[in-house]
């Protein structure tokens, strides 16, 4: 008796777990059933939002069903990505996030909201936008190993701009000067614009951001540009080499990326990661990020993952060495 009345519960329990299973199977067959948003971590007008909006442009056309962009910005990024990290991970809330949160923000916040290996899912590499390092005319170098050496022969430091505390347009100073043994001193300002705006007028010696930031002014000889950061050169700036072909070992970009709440289903990661990726590799995609200053980028989820990673390593050593924080 007590045998038939444990299969039976048994046979119940395994019921309501097959029926739950294939609940959920429908469930994901039938995403996405109402409008998904994608929730961009920074202000609107930015690159980081039009590049979402592209992607919710194209998203809503190969799914037939909305992707809404929805903007969070603050904390360099954290606020945003905090949101999709503590949402249902259903594929109705993604996010596209930079560098910062997934990657370096983890070093420069205490205590951080989330834990970006542990609490998102990578779903897809979107684009990159390179660094670019460059000096008021006036400055007599025209490389960086050029620039090295005349930081090196005065007694006074040459001053970098940088659009923050904490920016990869700061970190990146930072590694250049671990690095190179460079005399430089960072100086941070509230955003792009006036970091620049000092480069130009000669206040300080030069001025290391986001290349689309830079690049009308570098081509209107306002600012004379001695590198780019990123593997190979940014073809907006093809006369620019990297600091790689300089004998510099420096490497920084701002890259984007979609990412979910960890625990999205497989099923919906793949059906993005291949709609996502056909959308970077193809004319259309190339050519719409391009002119936002946007080298696209293509990989798996678990590429991603691994960048995510990677790029966190690295630039913990500098935030260590270099003594960054922002608290």
């Amino acid at each position: 008796m007590k045998f038939a009345t444990l299969a039976r519960a048994f046979a119940g329990a395994l019921g309501l777990a097959l029926t739950l299973h294939g609940t959920a199977a429908r469930a994901q067959a039938d995403w996405p059933g109402k409008p998904v948003r994608i929730i961009a971590t920074f202000a609107p007008g930015g690159s980081s939002d039009l590049v979402a909006r592209l992607l919710a442009q194209h998203l809503s056309a190969r799914f037939g069903q909305q992707f809404i962009v929805e903007n969070r910005p603050g904390a360099g990024g954290n606020i945003g990505v905090d949101f999709v990290a503590k949402s249902a991970p259903d594929g109705y809330t993604l996010g596209l996030a930079t560098s910062g949160p997934l990657a370096n923000n983890k070093w420069l916040y205490n205590p951080m909201p989330f834990d970006a290996a542990k609490d998102l899912s990578p779903v897809a590499l979107v684009g990159e936008i390179p660094l670019v390092i460059a000096v008021h005319p006036a400055v007599k170098a025209a490389t960086l190993a050029e620039f090295v050496a005349l930081s090196k022969s005065g007694k006074d430091t040459l001053a970098i701009a940088n659009p923050g505390n904490g920016t990869i347009g700061h970190l990146a100073t930072e590694a250049l000067r671990i690095q190179s043994g460079a005399h430089l001193r960072s100086i941070p300002y509230k955003g792009d614009a006036p970091a620049m705006t000092d480069a130009i007028s000669g206040t300080v010696d030069g001025v290391s951001a986001p290349v689309t930031s830079l690049i009308t002014n570098i081509q209107g000889h306002k600012l004379k540009a001695l590198a780019v950061t990123s593997k190979t050169r940014f073809p907006g700036l093809p006369d620019v080499p990297t600091a790689a072909e300089q004998g510099v070992d420096l490497q920084a970009t701002v890259w984007n990326a979609v990412v979910g709440p960890a625990g999205l289903p497989a099923s919906i990661v793949t059906a993005l990661n291949q709609e996502i990726n056909k959308y970077t590799t193809s004319a259309e995609g190339k050519a719409k990020l391009a002119a936002l200053g946007v080298i696209p980028l293509a990989g798996t989820p678990a590429q991603l993952g691994e960048m995510m990673a990677t790029e966190s390593a690295r630039w913990k050593k500098v935030v260590e060495t270099a003594k960054i924080s922002l608290q």
